[in-house]
């Protein structure tokens, strides 16, 4: 019985020549990225912590890409569009928080024989994040200060700081709906945390109590919360994941670890679109 030939997708049309071509390699920057891990022990476990918080970075910058898009069709009146992005975003975080259990197989006697190789490099000065906490709405300037050895990151951050939120543009949407007739928002500073406003909350309980009647906004504020539940579960795994490894031991960039995680978690986004549901 003569044998079948190995398959060959050439017969069906498949590029199997990349002379002059670009592959799929060429288009990803695949040797750049590839080369991007540059361990500093010998140790076998810290390739996984260098992939681990390099794969984030690169989850976040689609967050910032979303967000931003998303805040633009929000500011200028388109809905619906928004929603699409707002849902990925929260994917996104599910997608990280995942992640965590990756990182958790990794013990403590595993993670010290190369922290100290670290240095004082630590999540917590990841620009990224900290762009996203400030599109957000979450807006304390004391964390801009990791980077002020950085002027191209600190432009970035105060270019953010100098526009309305994610959360200031959608409030917006609330006023420009005639829900919402508060005229200090229409002053208010960007630059600084929103913080809790009652007539804030009632219009968005009037949103709440008659859905049918205010469909889109009742929407974009479902897709806000389903990303503010995706983000906090992501902080906890992160408080969690800290915790299983390192205990309570200080930070490698000098926070209080899992101390100051856990402050983290008190910290509200969206905070009327919680409370509400208490009112209904």
């Amino acid at each position: 019985m003569t044998e079948k030939p190995p398959y060959n997708p050439s017969t069906e049309g498949a590029q199997m020549r990349f002379d002059g071509r670009m592959s799929y390699s060429d288009y990803l920057g695949l040797d750049m990225v590839l080369e991007a891990q540059k361990p500093r022990t010998d140790t076998h476990d810290e390739m996984l912590f260098i992939i681990q918080h390099q794969t984030s970075e690169l989850w976040m910058r689609l967050v910032l890409h979303e967000m931003a898009t998303a805040r633009r069709s929000i500011a200028d009146g388109q809905l619906q569009p928004a929603f699409k992005m707002l849902s990925r975003v929260a994917k996104i975080f599910e997608q990280l928080n995942n992640a965590w259990d990756v990182l958790r197989t990794m013990t403590p006697s595993e993670y010290t024989a190369f922290r100290d190789d670290l240095g004082q490099s630590s999540g917590f000065q990841s620009w990224q994040y900290r762009l996203i906490e400030f599109t957000l709405g979450n807006r304390n300037h004391a964390m801009i200060q990791p980077h002020a050895h950085r002027p191209d990151i600190m432009a970035k951050l105060e270019a953010e700081l100098a526009q309305p939120s994610l959360y200031d543009v959608a409030i917006d949407a609330l006023r420009t709906a005639g829900l919402l007739d508060v005229p200090a928002f229409q002053t208010r500073d960007v630059t600084q945390a929103h913080i809790f406003d009652e007539g804030v909350m009632l219009a968005w309980t009037a949103v709440y109590r008659d859905p049918h009647a205010h469909w889109a906004l009742y929407e974009l504020a479902e897709k806000l919360v389903d990303l503010e539940d995706y983000f906090r579960r992501w902080r906890f795994n992160h408080v969690t994941t800290v915790e299983r490894v390192i205990g309570f031991k200080r930070g490698t960039g000098g926070t209080g670890g899992v101390s100051y995680l856990r402050r983290m978690l008190e910290v509200e986004l969206f905070p009327e679109l919680w409370r509400l549901r208490t009112e209904l």
